[in-house]
């Protein structure tokens, strides 16, 4: 049965393709990757496993070295590649399976229309785990498909959330003994939260717009109003 409720104790986070080959391409790359970065710094604070997968790293090289893998330790639960745009490659299908109490996903990466949503639907179809979008945690290389590919994923099931958000929701309780550790954490990330969520979201709004200019009151194209 799956829940929209985060715990530490039944979730792992999936951090999908941001490598290097990439930074030049792909829509606020770099907030990206400082979101990917405050994600992994959540998970060792609260003791979340990570997945981690790069896209055929043979051509495109490794996951960004921005991104402190290493402080993980045991979290780390493999970092796998792969051709198959989807994460649930056998590898990462065994990760899952030897993990029955994980009820839930919390995915960000790269890119939004390709890998994050070909994994969020490959999870959804598995119908045992529910699936959060990490929306200031997401791109692709043209902006404009950003939104639609949120909508796409929403629309199919997954929670569309952002990383101050599932943050929260983990942390659960400000009388935790962890809570001091956490609330640092959330102040030395707060500018780069802001910058990422006014350069991504703010910018996925105005796209949402530009396509909905034509709206005659029926919801909007493929449903972003209810989206934004």
């Amino acid at each position: 049965m799956t829940t929209s409720k985060l715990d530490p104790q039944t979730i792992l986070f999936f951090l999908c393709d941001v490598q290097t080959k990439f930074s030049s391409a792909i829509h606020e790359y770099d907030q990206v990757v400082a979101t990917s970065n405050k994600m992994i710094k959540l998970a060792k604070l609260l003791g979340c496993g990570v997945v981690c997968t790069t896209q055929n790293a043979r051509a495109l090289g490794p996951i960004d070295p921005a991104i402190d893998l290493q402080a993980l330790g045991s979290l780390l639960l493999g970092n796998y590649d792969k051709t198959l745009f989807s994460m649930l490659v056998p590898e990462v299908l065994a990760v899952l399976e030897a993990r029955p109490t994980i009820n839930s996903i919390v995915i960000f990466g790269i890119e939004s229309h390709v890998c994050v949503l070909q994994t969020v639907l490959s999870i959804l179809s598995l119908r045992n785990y529910a699936v959060h979008v990490v929306a200031d945690g997401v791109s692709s290389c043209n902006a404009f498909e950003i939104p639609i590919a949120l909508d796409r994923m929403r629309r199919e099931g997954a929670i569309i959330t952002t990383s101050e958000t599932a943050a929260f929701q983990l942390m659960g309780d400000a009388g935790s003994p962890t809570f001091k550790a956490f609330s640092r954490l959330i102040k030395e990330e707060r500018e780069r939260t802001k910058m990422a969520g006014e350069l991504l979201l703010q910018g996925r709004q105005k796209v949402a717009q530009n396509l909905l200019d034509g709206d005659t009151g029926r919801g909007g194209v493929l449903g972003l109003k209810s989206a934004m």
